[in-house]
């Protein structure tokens, strides 16, 4: 006859459950911080191919072409003729100014809204482009 322990011994077991959930939630918290890094300040557009750094400027000023000849600064609708107006409070000490221009929007109607920006103050133009 065998006598059983008063005290019987189990052995430790690893719940992986809870530990799915942790890394299940984790995932989501940095895929939410990821998106409100993004800068939000454009429209959608069709940019043209290209390489090119990464914009370290934590609030830019962005100026929007599309293909039907609307211009927006940073989604607020504009004209040539009120885009000085509108871009001068808006651009800060370095007069960094994007340009996300559609890739079928008229090119003079770009050079217009450069030369309009460059009025305001803007001195230093950043092309967006589609990362290859």
């Amino acid at each position: 006859m065998k006598r059983r322990k008063s005290r019987e011994s189990k052995k430790g077991r690893i719940e992986i459950i809870p530990m799915i959930d942790v890394m299940f939630f984790l995932l989501a918290t940095f895929m939410l911080a990821s998106l409100t890094m993004q800068n939000l300040n454009s429209l959608p557009v069709s940019l043209p191919q290209g390489k090119a750094e990464m914009l370290s400027t934590p609030t830019p000023v962005t100026l929007t072409l599309t293909r039907d000849r609307q211009i927006f600064i940073n989604k607020i609708p504009v004209t040539l003729d009120t885009l000085a107006d509108t871009v001068r409070p808006l651009l800060g000490a370095e007069g960094d100014l994007i340009i996300s221009a559609d890739n079928d929007a008229p090119q003079g109607l770009v050079v217009q809204a450069m030369l309009q920006a460059r009025s305001a103050g803007a001195r230093h133009f950043l092309i967006a482009v589609k990362h290859e």
